[in-house]
């Protein structure tokens, strides 16, 4: 199988050799508590001032060592409730269709997947339903135009009239408009009222005007605590305090509950920037983008649409790819099912190497190691053992390929990839995915984190055992830079298909091996 088998070589600029190692790292490994400055940024002023206290007598700091997924359906429910209402209230009303209890409910839900599909219940700062009008009038017409045919083709003698048809589409259109404008209205006061801690983030003065406006309309119901300043010439003028270093910005989430982080330029723009995705996921902080300068585009991360805007600045949350639920949930029942009809199905060829293994060099089959996977979260990864090593040499020595000290068992483990077998139950266990960019050890991460941009957002997806770079030939001692770069061109363009085409290519590879070994 096309798997890594062993990391891979610093080559691109600022690269290493192959004891990359004996290098200690100069980067910071972002999201943890250390919260070193990330190497070559220069700190414009460390914040002196006291960071606000978290409002309201339920407010408590989060703990930082608890990673939180990112809540992306807060406040839903209202929305759903006046939807469902507007279906069952245009049902009730319509003369000729029975009995309608019981066809209400499925329209409900119906319409509420083409709301979402449409992005109709994603998280907004200035909500309208009179903006939303045009995508709820197209998606009415869909549910009652579909419920019409319906009803004609399985009862023709109750079907729908045209003018039946189109008053309960101009029902259901207002009815859904003025609920929504209603569940609006009372957002806006209830965030008044008790408005969210937030951090803005980004350089100069374009964060500073982003928090000033913040600061002064409280009906976006965020409340500037700080301003993490990623470039220089931030001066605080927004009446927040200036939080210049990694760890200042992190006791700052903690102290005050940061709820939301403003970003005022794509996060991926640089290494620093970067650096600051994860710390946030990890605190289950909602991520935003503002554009003060109207030019900016987003690469790494997807924009979701209608737009929105903050006092005339156009803001867009940020949710990490792929961000389709559903295919996310399918492509984890397929890994599952996959990799445990793998396991049976190789579980003879386990056996044999863990045998092996066993005889040639001794206790001790499976080798286990500490990797980086999704947003950073550490995990256990499993493999056969080619090599003993103390744990401080399996941590941070490069590569163990050609050693002398690997028995001719281990090396055709390493040169088969059979070692990586034992992965599978990584998979079942959901610690990792059959597709996806391949995980690497802390002390990398952090090496290659703070050398090249770009590398950090490789943990917006599940790591796997095979992946894109590896197809193409990207696995051992190779560029890091483009394992980096194939890797997130893989996230921003993930589907289902890509998957399933790269599994078959790394099986492609795999039978050439075993084909060409005989």
């Amino acid at each position: 199988m096309t798997m890594d088998s062993a990391p891979a070589r610093h080559t691109g600029q600022g690269g290493t050799g192959p004891a990359g190692g004996s290098t200690a790292a100069t980067g910071t490994s972002t999201g943890t508590s250390t919260g070193t400055a990330t190497t070559g940024t220069t700190a414009v002023r460390r914040s002196v001032t006291a960071i606000h206290p978290p409002r309201g007598p339920k407010a408590q700091a989060r703990p930082a060592a608890r990673p939180r997924r990112v809540r992306r359906r807060d406040g839903v429910a209202p929305l759903l409730t006046a939807d469902a209402l507007a279906v069952v209230v245009t049902t009730a009303a319509l003369p000729g269709l029975e009995p309608a209890g019981q066809v209400a409910a499925p329209l409900a839900v119906l319409l509420a997947g083409l709301h979402a599909q449409a992005g109709l219940y994603r998280p907004r700062l200035a909500p309208s339903a009179l903006l939303e009008l045009p995508a709820l009038a197209g998606r009415g017409a869909v549910l009652w135009c579909g419920t019409a045919a319906v009803t004609a083709a399985v009862a023709p003698r109750e079907a729908l009239s045209w003018g039946v048809l189109l008053s309960a589409v101009c029902l259901q259109v207002v009815l859904a408009c003025a609920g929504r404008g209603f569940v609006n209205q009372l957002r806006r006061r209830t965030r008044a009222r008790r408005p969210a801690s937030a951090l803005v983030v980004g350089p100069g003065a374009g964060a500073s005007a982003v928090a000033a406006a913040l600061h002064g309309r409280p009906e976006y119901g965020l409340r500037p605590v700080g301003l993490a300043d990623t470039g220089s010439g931030a001066d605080g003028s927004a009446g927040v305090p200036v939080l210049a270093t990694h760890e200042d910005i992190r006791r700052a989430v903690i102290q005050n509950s940061v709820r939301h982080a403003v970003f005022t330029r794509p996060p991926e723009a640089d290494e620093r920037t970067a650096s600051l995705v994860r710390l946030f996921h990890d605190h289950g902080c909602r991520l935003w983008l503002a554009d003060p300068a109207g030019t900016a585009k987003v690469t790494g991360m997807r924009v979701a649409e209608p737009a929105d805007q903050l006092w005339g600045y156009a803001v867009q949350p940020l949710l990490p790819r792929p961000a389709r639920p559903l295919e996310r949930y399918a492509k984890r029942a397929i890994d599952s099912l996959l990799a445990s009809l793998a396991l049976l199905a190789a579980a003879p060829v386990m056996g044999a190497c863990a045998l092996a293994v066993r005889v040639s060099d001794g206790p001790g089959v499976i080798f286990r190691q500490e990797r980086v996977g999704l947003y950073g979260r550490p995990f256990t990864l499993l493999k056969f053992r080619t090599l003993r090593a103390d744990a401080h040499e399996s941590a941070t020595r490069w590569t163990v390929a050609g050693d002398c000290r690997m028995s001719p068992i281990g090396s055709f483990l390493r040169k088969s990839s059979l070692d990586e077998l034992p992965q599978l139950w990584n998979v079942v266990r959901g610690d990792m995915s059959l597709v996806g960019p391949r995980p690497e050890r802390p002390f990398f991460v952090a090496k290659f984190s703070s050398v090249h941009p770009g590398y950090e957002a490789r943990h917006r997806m599940p790591v796997g055992i095979t992946g894109l770079a590896q197809i193409n030939g990207l696995r051992g001692d190779t560029s890091i830079e483009d394992r980096a770069r194939f890797d997130n061109h893989y996230i921003d363009t993930w589907s289902l298909w890509q998957d399933l085409w790269i599994l078959a290519r790394t099986a492609a590879s795999f039978f050439r091996f075993r084909l060409g070994g005989s």
